[in-house]
């Protein structure tokens, strides 16, 4: 009872022990820093809000705590300073987006399922909600999309789709292979590596099975 979300406190731990590492914060600064990391937690997408084709909007923890998606402002890239020249609110900002940096790749990754595809399962279906892999994106920040089209191998497997997102039309081209799909009401995400590393190809896809989908 209780192990998904002891197992996220166990990894939110983990990474926050590295983050820190020797810096030495007061009570208030620790409080800030836990709010921010805490802010990050609740961003997750969980499932569609609608069955809308044009609504790339998911449901998230935070909806329950306030209503509404967490949301945060636009912050400079903290990353490569050094620690000693920036104040103490940058300083947070720097571990949040280190956290961030970490926490949301590691997300992903357990997401992904790597059992052996023995049966036949279900396949990516059109307007269904999806995730967008994207390094460097800002804190909170999850690219949603859906499946426009999906594009069989000459086996009758579905391996490529083009996604819609608010910036337009992902070709296939852009779209990295699924590495095999899952029952309904499960996530799956591919690791994009399937491109020459000189093109900016780094987007992968983590499916989400709404309500229209199950009812099919």
């Amino acid at each position: 009872m209780g192990g998904l979300w002891e197992a996220a406190v166990k990894s939110t731990k983990g990474h926050l022990k590295r983050v820190i590492g020797n810096v030495i914060l007061n009570y208030e600064e620790l409080n800030t820093l836990l709010t921010m990391i805490e802010a990050c937690l609740n961003s997750r997408p969980l499932t569609p809000v609608s069955n809308d084709p044009a609504d790339f909007s998911a449901l998230t923890p935070g909806h329950f705590l306030i209503g509404d998606a967490l949301t945060s402002p636009a912050e400079p890239d903290l990353a490569e300073i050094p620690c000693n020249r920036l104040n103490r609110y940058q300083l947070l900002m720097k571990l949040r987006q280190h956290f961030w940096s970490r926490w949301s790749k590691e997300y992903l990754h357990q997401l992904q399922q790597r059992t052996k595809w023995t049966s036949t399962i279900d396949h990516p279906q059109e307007n269904t909600l999806v995730v967008l892999r994207e390094d460097n994106m800002p804190p909170l920040q999850w690219p949603l999309g859906r499946i426009h089209a999906v594009h069989p191998g000459p086996d009758g497997v579905i391996r490529v789709v083009s996604v819609k997102s608010a910036r337009g039309i992902l070709r296939p081209s852009q779209v990295c292979f699924i590495c095999g799909t899952l029952p309904t009401g499960t996530l799956t995400v591919c690791i994009p590596n399937l491109f020459p590393p000189k093109e900016n190809h780094n987007v992968g896809l983590l499916r989400f099975d709404d309500d229209h989908d199950q009812g099919e």
